[in-house]
């Protein structure tokens, strides 16, 4: 079965009354708990989308507190982060959302992960996200563009520190 373009679900649901569009959500929200929880982030908490990544830490922060430190499963656990991580920010669609949650993955990747270790994957997950920090923050306002840029170029200092396979030259 080949679905219907968007622009004719769009006139389709326009001609629907409310309650029909109520429980045509109910149903797909029933089949999968991303879209589930779409729902919940378009009516609960769309209008405040920096608390809604605030909400996102606290819920996150608990899996960096439990991650275990051997190289290995540190990876598995971190990656599992990102996923989450880039499941909500999806929902907000929000590029200040975004950079922010990556900016602070990368301060408590920095704080929860081993560094000595030279495993590539590990490495790699914290290199990705320093690059898409770097091509998200021309993408902002010019305001929030120079806080997030100091903000940047700190952690850079940090990591650059900390691990001796950062260099902050790459990324400024």
């Amino acid at each position: 079965m080949k679905p219907e373009k968007l622009s004719d679900i769009k006139k389709e649901l326009l001609s629907r009354s409310v309650p029909e569009l109520t429980e045509i959500c109910l149903k797909i929200a029933k089949y999968k708990r991303e879209n589930k929880e779409l729902l919940n982030y378009l009516l609960f908490d769309s209008d405040d989308p920096l608390s809604f990544g605030e909400t996102i830490k606290i819920l996150l922060i608990e899996e960096f507190k439990t991650m275990q430190k051997h190289y290995y499963y540190s990876t598995k656990s971190l990656r599992k982060i990102l996923r989450l991580m880039n499941r909500y920010t999806k929902y907000t669609s929000n590029k200040q959302v975004e950079i922010e949650l990556s900016l602070w993955f990368c301060n408590n990747f920095l704080d929860y992960a081993d560094l000595r270790t030279s495993h590539k994957p590990l490495q790699g997950l914290l290199i990705r996200q320093l690059e898409k920090i770097s091509k998200l923050l021309p993408k902002l306002h010019e305001d929030l563009q120079f806080d997030y840029q100091s903000e940047f170029e700190d952690l850079l200092h940090k990591a650059e520190n900390q691990a001796s396979w950062i260099s902050k030259s790459l990324y400024l």
